[in-house]
């Protein structure tokens, strides 16, 4: 049941890109309304899914790196169906779209059984780091769209318009960038609990103080330099490459204690 819950979100936001591509030419308040109701039933179906799997492992999905792109994914989606009431734009549609049918294309190469919890993960810092860190990345992911939609339209919007969403990104990689702070004081009090060290330099430890580093520099470059714009979007999107490598280029790649991902 999950597997067809899933491909049947994975087909209905491949059916939203095809109404995306249209929109971008002929946007009428009927189209988005369609758009809309893709989104709000591709959640729906991602939303059942992962409870089904939580029904039938007892757990927060959260053992493997198929079961954290779902999650992961689940979370994109809800931070995006808020963020389209605040702002609405067939080009950050598209962009959130693609996004998320490449997280779930991706899953779909991975194992995707269920199994126990290893003895490391069976702590309940695991879910509250999990669940800080899909906020964490979920608003860093939102932001990147957003990021993208400033570039694809600076140049024929009003500049009201273009404040206002800078404004939302900026907002969004606070929430995240909070968040993520969260994400590696758990963690950190979690490893502390299961190997007894609260920092091992383990790359995805690592990688994830790089992602911090990354969004203060934005944050700081932001509130000293006045860095607004143009240039706020481009370090919003370079901080989100950071993110992608830190969860999968890492955790895929190099060896450590997050391996088992």
């Amino acid at each position: 049941m999950e597997n067809h819950l899933l491909n049947i979100g994975f087909a209905l936001l491949l059916t939203g890109i095809m109404v995306n591509l249209y929109s971008l030419w002929w946007s009428t308040e009927r189209l988005q309304n369609i758009i809309k109701g893709i989104f709000w039933l591709a959640l729906l179906s991602l939303t059942v899914a992962i409870i089904v799997r939580i029904a039938a492992t007892g757990r927060l999905p959260s053992a493997s790196m198929y079961e954290f792109i779902l999650i992961f994914t689940w979370a994109i989606l809800c931070l995006f169906v808020i963020t389209r009431q605040k702002f609405n734009s067939p080009v950050f549609d598209l962009l959130s779209n693609i996004l998320v049918v490449l997280l779930l294309l991706a899953a779909s190469f991975l194992p995707s059984e269920t199994r126990p919890l290893m003895a490391a993960l069976q702590s309940a810092w695991l879910h509250i780091h999990v669940l800080t860190a899909i906020i964490a990345y979920g608003s860093f992911a939102v932001a990147f769209c957003l990021a993208g939609v400033y570039l694809f339209q600076e140049n024929n919007t009003a500049t009201a318009e273009l404040r206002r969403l800078d404004q939302l990104i900026y907002r969004l990689v606070v929430l995240g960038f909070v968040f993520l702070s969260l994400v590696i004081i758990t963690g950190a009090i979690w490893a502390e609990q299961v190997w007894g060290n609260w920092w091992t330099w383990d790359p995805k430890e690592t990688w994830s103080l790089v992602t911090w580093l990354v969004y203060a520099a934005y944050l700081h470059a932001r509130r000293t330099y006045n860095w607004k714009g143009r240039k706020s979007a481009v370090m919003v999107i370079v901080g989100f490459v950071v993110v992608l490598i830190t969860l999968f280029g890492v955790s895929l790649i190099l060896p450590g204690l997050h391996s088992y991902i």
